[in-house]
């Protein structure tokens, strides 16, 4: 079966993702450590018994014979799922753009926007994992793989935390973890909670006003609601200065200025020195953030990459933004 292409923008979102991929990571976990109890996603009517047939995000219905001893994994955020539902050890092959965890350093290389064909048949895994964010630059590839009796899984692009639970139950059934992928699940909500009650503790007219800039001058992007970044911010009372804007917005520079952001957080490193870059910024001398320097470098990948690290940049924007309730 030909799978459906997707329209342009998605691919533009694609490359935009695997731009954030540049940036450095902090400490290595494979999330393994997730306690166990029994999760609410909708997969869990899917069992973790062979055959299992799914219908993936291009509506094609794949089925798996037996447990696959071999994965080759097309984005970063189903390799880090991946590890985190301990099948790290069945992925050979990962794209150029996977920096996460370490252990993909050893990994074969199977291309990166652009995908090697070739080098993923030779491979011969039992599973490639694709992305539905990619699917109108791969289509052709992902046709190519299945026609040499390689199946093909599109997991769904996740644009909210319940969907990111929804992809982690989905490949935790596809490699017979389902029971990982519950525990981590369940650790995953339980974090966010913490994090979301001591939350509550702050006055309406205590939240902080904070602008995420996640590429820089003179083409300044940002988040805006439908986003991670803007559900990150909900969840630790602190508003969104775009939140009346839909997805990715670049922003004029003079708008900031009106914004009066209290906190600025800057998501790339690809450049020298973001940080005091935007604090030198031209114009920018009367907004608050600016005269108190509160101005800080985060990982994009902990904001943007559809997995269990989502977790960490909850808790980082938390104790920066809010240092007084979550650094104690």
């Amino acid at each position: 079966m030909k799978r459906t292409r997707k329209s342009l923008w998605m691919s533009a979102l694609f490359a935009l993702l695997l731009v954030g991929c540049s940036t450095n990571n902090e400490s290595d976990t494979n999330g393994n450590d997730a306690g166990s109890s029994q999760s609410s996603s909708q997969n869990t009517e899917e069992s973790s018994t062979f055959p299992v047939t799914l219908t993936d995000a291009s509506g094609e219905e794949v089925t798996l014979q037996k447990d696959p001893e071999t994965i080759v994994s097309l984005i970063p955020s189903n390799t880090e799922i991946l590890f985190a539902v301990n099948a790290g050890e069945e992925v050979i092959g990962v794209t150029e753009n996977d920096d996460y965890p370490s252990d993909v350093e050893t990994i074969d290389h199977v291309g990166g926007m652009e995908l090697n064909v070739e080098k993923i048949i030779s491979l011969q895994p039992d599973l490639v994992l694709g992305h539905e964010i990619a699917l109108q630059s791969s289509t052709e590839a992902y046709d190519q793989i299945e026609e040499a009796g390689i199946p093909v899984y599109v997991v769904s692009e996740a644009t909210s935390f319940d969907e990111v639970y929804d992809t982690i139950e989905t490949i935790g059934t596809l490699t017979g973890e389902s029971q990982s992928a519950t525990s981590l699940i369940d650790k995953m909500k339980s974090d966010l909670t913490e994090i979301e009650e001591k939350a509550a503790s702050i006055e309406e007219e205590n939240e902080k006003r904070v602008f995420v800039e996640s590429s820089p001058a003179p083409e300044i992007y940002a988040p805006g609601k439908g986003t991670f970044v803007n559900q990150m911010l909900e969840m630790i009372h602190a508003n969104n200065v775009l939140s009346d804007q839909d997805g990715w917005v670049q922003v004029n520079a003079e708008a900031v200025v009106d914004y009066q952001p209290n906190v600025i957080m800057v998501a790339y490193n690809y450049t020298e020195n973001p940080v005091e870059a935007v604090l030198s910024r031209n114009g920018w001398d009367s907004i608050p953030a600016i005269q108190e320097e509160a101005v800080y470098l985060i990982d994009t990948n902990l904001l943007s990459r559809p997995g269990p690290r989502l977790v960490e940049g909850v808790e980082q924007l938390a104790e920066t933004i809010y240092p007084e309730i979550y650094s104690e």
